[in-house]
Protein backbone atom coordinates (compact mmCIF):
# COMPACT_ATOMS: atom_id res chain seq x y z
CA UNK A 1 0.00 0.00 0.00
CA UNK A 2 1.33 3.37 -1.51
CA UNK A 3 1.85 6.20 1.07
CA UNK A 4 -1.48 8.17 -0.38
CA UNK A 5 -3.44 4.79 0.12
CA UNK A 6 -2.05 4.86 3.98
CA UNK A 7 -2.54 8.82 4.32
CA UNK A 8 -6.21 8.27 2.62
CA UNK A 9 -7.05 5.47 5.33
CA UNK A 10 -5.97 7.62 8.06
CA UNK A 11 -8.01 10.50 7.12
CA UNK A 12 -11.03 8.24 6.39
CA UNK A 13 -10.63 6.67 9.91
CA UNK A 14 -9.88 9.86 12.01
CA UNK A 15 -12.08 12.84 10.55
CA UNK A 16 -15.37 11.00 11.26
CA UNK A 17 -14.49 10.64 15.07
CA UNK A 18 -12.84 13.93 14.57
CA UNK A 19 -16.05 15.87 13.23
CA UNK A 20 -18.11 13.90 15.78
CA UNK A 21 -16.25 15.46 18.95
CA UNK A 22 -16.17 18.77 17.28
CA UNK A 23 -20.04 18.69 16.67
CA UNK A 24 -20.54 17.33 20.50
CA UNK A 25 -18.57 19.89 21.64
CA UNK A 26 -20.22 22.84 19.93
CA UNK A 27 -23.78 21.79 20.17
CA UNK A 28 -24.13 21.19 24.25
CA UNK A 29 -24.05 25.09 24.85
CA UNK A 30 -25.49 25.78 21.16
CA UNK A 31 -28.07 27.82 22.93
CA UNK A 32 -28.30 28.95 26.33
CA UNK A 33 -31.59 28.08 27.97
CA UNK A 34 -32.66 30.42 30.49
CA UNK A 35 -32.65 28.50 34.08
CA UNK A 36 -35.54 27.39 35.81
CA UNK A 37 -35.52 29.41 39.37
CA UNK A 38 -36.89 28.44 42.76
CA UNK A 39 -36.42 24.78 45.09
CA UNK A 40 -38.28 22.45 42.68
CA UNK A 41 -42.02 21.34 43.71
CA UNK A 42 -40.37 17.21 43.93
CA UNK A 43 -38.05 15.00 42.15
CA UNK A 44 -39.54 11.61 41.04
CA UNK A 45 -37.85 8.76 40.58
CA UNK A 46 -38.66 5.94 38.28
CA UNK A 47 -37.32 2.97 36.20
CA UNK A 48 -37.12 1.91 32.69
CA UNK A 49 -35.17 -0.39 31.02
CA UNK A 50 -33.35 -1.22 34.63
CA UNK A 51 -31.95 2.31 34.90
CA UNK A 52 -33.02 4.80 37.05
CA UNK A 53 -34.47 8.07 35.84
CA UNK A 54 -35.16 11.03 37.53
CA UNK A 55 -37.56 13.72 36.38
CA UNK A 56 -38.25 17.16 38.78
CA UNK A 57 -41.26 18.48 39.10
CA UNK A 58 -40.32 22.32 39.14
CA UNK A 59 -42.66 24.65 40.72
CA UNK A 60 -45.82 25.50 38.65
CA UNK A 61 -47.04 28.90 39.49
CA UNK A 62 -50.99 28.42 39.69
CA UNK A 63 -53.83 29.84 37.77
CA UNK A 64 -55.63 33.23 39.31
CA UNK A 65 -58.14 35.59 37.75
CA UNK A 66 -58.24 39.04 37.25
CA UNK A 67 -60.34 41.82 35.60
CA UNK A 68 -58.82 43.75 32.50
CA UNK A 69 -58.68 47.15 31.24
CA UNK A 70 -61.21 46.62 29.28
CA UNK A 71 -63.22 45.29 31.92
CA UNK A 72 -63.44 41.80 30.50
CA UNK A 73 -62.32 38.45 33.08
CA UNK A 74 -59.32 37.00 31.86
CA UNK A 75 -57.06 34.78 33.70
CA UNK A 76 -53.64 33.25 33.22
CA UNK A 77 -55.61 29.41 32.06
CA UNK A 78 -56.81 32.00 29.07
CA UNK A 79 -52.82 32.35 27.93
CA UNK A 80 -52.18 28.63 27.37
CA UNK A 81 -49.02 27.95 24.84
CA UNK A 82 -47.85 31.70 25.79
CA UNK A 83 -44.77 33.09 27.14
CA UNK A 84 -45.60 35.43 30.34
CA UNK A 85 -43.98 38.95 31.42
CA UNK A 86 -45.41 39.88 34.62
CA UNK A 87 -44.68 43.36 36.23
CA UNK A 88 -46.49 44.92 39.44
CA UNK A 89 -48.01 48.79 39.76
CA UNK A 90 -50.58 50.93 40.83
CA UNK A 91 -51.76 53.99 38.99
CA UNK A 92 -50.97 56.72 41.00
CA UNK A 93 -47.24 55.54 42.04
CA UNK A 94 -45.37 58.94 41.37
CA UNK A 95 -42.04 56.83 40.98
CA UNK A 96 -40.77 53.42 39.47
CA UNK A 97 -44.13 52.72 37.92
CA UNK A 98 -44.15 55.48 34.84
CA UNK A 99 -41.25 53.88 34.06
CA UNK A 100 -41.37 50.46 34.24
CA UNK A 101 -44.19 50.75 31.95
CA UNK A 102 -42.02 52.43 29.68
CA UNK A 103 -39.96 49.68 29.42
CA UNK A 104 -42.77 47.25 28.92
CA UNK A 105 -43.79 49.69 25.72
CA UNK A 106 -40.66 49.07 24.53
CA UNK A 107 -40.92 45.09 24.92
CA UNK A 108 -44.40 45.15 23.50
CA UNK A 109 -43.01 47.06 20.42
CA UNK A 110 -40.19 44.61 20.34
CA UNK A 111 -42.85 41.81 19.53
CA UNK A 112 -44.85 43.88 17.94
CA UNK A 113 -44.80 41.32 14.55
CA UNK A 114 -44.78 38.09 16.86
CA UNK A 115 -47.40 39.44 19.35
CA UNK A 116 -48.91 35.75 19.78
CA UNK A 117 -46.22 34.25 21.11
CA UNK A 118 -45.99 36.32 24.42
CA UNK A 119 -48.30 38.15 26.93
CA UNK A 120 -47.24 41.18 28.82
CA UNK A 121 -49.11 41.45 32.19
CA UNK A 122 -49.01 44.42 34.84
CA UNK A 123 -50.72 43.63 38.43
CA UNK A 124 -52.22 46.58 40.18
CA UNK A 125 -51.31 46.50 44.25
CA UNK A 126 -53.78 49.06 44.87
CA UNK A 127 -56.76 46.86 43.65
CA UNK A 128 -59.56 49.41 45.60
CA UNK A 129 -58.60 52.67 43.42
CA UNK A 130 -57.18 51.05 40.16
CA UNK A 131 -61.06 50.74 38.80
CA UNK A 132 -61.30 49.10 35.36
CA UNK A 133 -61.12 52.95 33.65
CA UNK A 134 -58.17 54.25 35.69
CA UNK A 135 -56.77 50.79 34.30
CA UNK A 136 -57.89 51.77 30.75
CA UNK A 137 -56.71 55.59 31.26
CA UNK A 138 -52.89 54.13 32.54
CA UNK A 139 -52.60 51.80 29.29
CA UNK A 140 -54.04 54.28 26.96
CA UNK A 141 -51.21 56.89 28.11
CA UNK A 142 -48.48 54.08 26.50
CA UNK A 143 -50.95 53.19 23.67
CA UNK A 144 -50.74 49.83 24.59
CA UNK A 145 -51.95 46.82 23.19
CA UNK A 146 -55.02 45.93 24.55
CA UNK A 147 -54.96 42.14 23.23
CA UNK A 148 -51.33 41.43 24.10
CA UNK A 149 -50.66 43.78 27.51
CA UNK A 150 -53.01 43.71 29.74
CA UNK A 151 -53.61 45.66 33.03
CA UNK A 152 -55.37 44.05 35.63
CA UNK A 153 -57.16 44.02 38.89
CA UNK A 154 -58.70 41.58 41.62
CA UNK A 155 -58.86 40.62 44.37
CA UNK A 156 -55.82 42.18 46.72
CA UNK A 157 -55.11 39.24 49.02
CA UNK A 158 -55.17 36.66 45.66
CA UNK A 159 -52.89 38.94 44.47
CA UNK A 160 -50.46 39.54 46.61
CA UNK A 161 -50.58 35.96 47.66
CA UNK A 162 -49.95 35.50 43.70
CA UNK A 163 -46.52 37.72 44.26
CA UNK A 164 -45.18 36.38 46.89
CA UNK A 165 -46.07 32.59 46.96
CA UNK A 166 -46.30 32.06 43.34
CA UNK A 167 -43.55 34.43 41.71
CA UNK A 168 -41.63 34.14 45.00
CA UNK A 169 -41.11 38.52 44.54
CA UNK A 170 -39.90 38.93 48.11
CA UNK A 171 -36.52 36.59 46.79
CA UNK A 172 -36.02 37.75 43.66
CA UNK A 173 -36.11 41.39 45.28
CA UNK A 174 -35.36 40.98 48.87
CA UNK A 175 -36.38 45.00 49.06
CA UNK A 176 -39.93 44.10 48.48
CA UNK A 177 -42.43 45.02 51.18
CA UNK A 178 -45.07 42.53 52.01
CA UNK A 179 -47.23 44.88 53.12
CA UNK A 180 -47.31 46.50 49.65
CA UNK A 181 -45.14 45.09 46.80
CA UNK A 182 -42.95 47.39 45.08
CA UNK A 183 -40.80 45.88 42.85
CA UNK A 184 -38.82 47.15 39.82
CA UNK A 185 -38.41 43.42 38.33
CA UNK A 186 -40.55 41.51 35.54
CA UNK A 187 -40.91 38.36 35.84
CA UNK A 188 -40.64 35.63 32.79
CA UNK A 189 -42.53 32.46 33.02
CA UNK A 190 -42.09 29.41 30.10
CA UNK A 191 -45.62 28.05 28.59
CA UNK A 192 -45.66 25.72 31.57
CA UNK A 193 -46.01 28.78 33.90
CA UNK A 194 -42.26 27.94 35.51
CA UNK A 195 -40.66 31.50 36.41
CA UNK A 196 -37.45 31.52 34.26
CA UNK A 197 -35.93 34.40 35.36
CA UNK A 198 -36.54 38.20 36.74
CA UNK A 199 -35.03 41.17 34.90
CA UNK A 200 -34.78 44.73 36.16
CA UNK A 201 -36.95 46.86 34.58
CA UNK A 202 -34.63 49.78 34.37
CA UNK A 203 -31.55 47.78 33.38
CA UNK A 204 -30.62 48.25 30.01
CA UNK A 205 -28.60 44.75 29.71
CA UNK A 206 -30.95 42.91 31.80
CA UNK A 207 -33.78 43.92 29.14
CA UNK A 208 -31.69 43.04 26.30
CA UNK A 209 -31.27 39.76 27.47
CA UNK A 210 -35.40 39.26 28.53
CA UNK A 211 -35.96 40.08 24.76
CA UNK A 212 -33.36 37.51 23.66
CA UNK A 213 -35.02 35.31 26.28
CA UNK A 214 -38.61 35.46 25.34
CA UNK A 215 -38.24 33.63 21.56
CA UNK A 216 -35.33 31.19 23.20
CA UNK A 217 -38.12 29.80 25.14
CA UNK A 218 -40.67 29.44 22.46
CA UNK A 219 -37.47 27.22 20.46
CA UNK A 220 -37.76 24.86 23.79
CA UNK A 221 -41.35 24.50 24.10
CA UNK A 222 -41.61 24.15 20.07
CA UNK A 223 -38.03 21.72 19.61
CA UNK A 224 -38.08 20.72 22.88
CA UNK A 225 -34.59 20.86 22.72
CA UNK A 226 -32.15 23.51 22.58
CA UNK A 227 -30.07 22.36 19.55
CA UNK A 228 -30.97 20.82 16.39
CA UNK A 229 -28.01 18.80 16.67
CA UNK A 230 -28.34 16.95 20.29
CA UNK A 231 -31.39 15.69 18.16
CA UNK A 232 -28.40 13.42 16.22
CA UNK A 233 -25.88 12.99 18.74
CA UNK A 234 -26.92 8.96 19.99
CA UNK A 235 -26.47 8.24 16.41
CA UNK A 236 -23.28 10.62 15.24
CA UNK A 237 -20.58 8.00 15.56
CA UNK A 238 -22.92 5.25 13.44
CA UNK A 239 -23.05 8.00 10.67
CA UNK A 240 -19.25 9.25 10.95
CA UNK A 241 -18.22 5.51 10.67
CA UNK A 242 -20.29 4.92 7.64
CA UNK A 243 -18.86 7.85 6.05
CA UNK A 244 -15.24 6.32 7.10
CA UNK A 245 -16.53 2.95 5.38
CA UNK A 246 -17.31 4.40 2.52
CA UNK A 247 -14.16 6.54 1.74
CA UNK A 248 -12.68 3.72 2.89
CA UNK A 249 -14.35 1.85 -0.11
CA UNK A 250 -13.46 4.67 -2.62
CA UNK A 251 -10.06 4.62 -2.09
CA UNK A 252 -9.98 0.80 -2.65
CA UNK A 253 -12.37 1.02 -5.34
CA UNK A 254 -10.05 3.59 -7.15
CA UNK A 255 -6.93 1.51 -6.66
CA UNK A 256 -8.06 -1.54 -8.45
CA UNK A 257 -9.85 0.49 -10.94
CA UNK A 258 -5.64 2.16 -11.65
CA UNK A 259 -4.57 -1.28 -11.36
CA UNK A 260 -6.41 -2.84 -14.13
CA UNK A 261 -6.04 0.57 -16.23
CA UNK A 262 -2.20 -0.42 -15.48
CA UNK A 263 -2.39 -4.27 -16.67
CA UNK A 264 -4.21 -3.19 -19.87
Amino acid sequence: MNKKAILGLMLATVLPFAGYFIVKHYSNDAVHMPGRYFTPDSVVVSEKNGKMLTDTIWHKVKNIEFTNQLGKKVSLDDLKGKILVVDFFFSRCPSICPGLAMSMKRLQDSFKKNDSIVQFISISVDPEHDSVPQLRKFADRYNANHDSWWFVTGDKKEIYDFALNELKAGLADTEVDSAFIHTENFFLLDSSRVVRGWYNGFDTVKQAQLVRDIPLLMLEKDKKKPSVFREFIPILPVIFICMGVVLVAVIVFNRRKNREEKQT
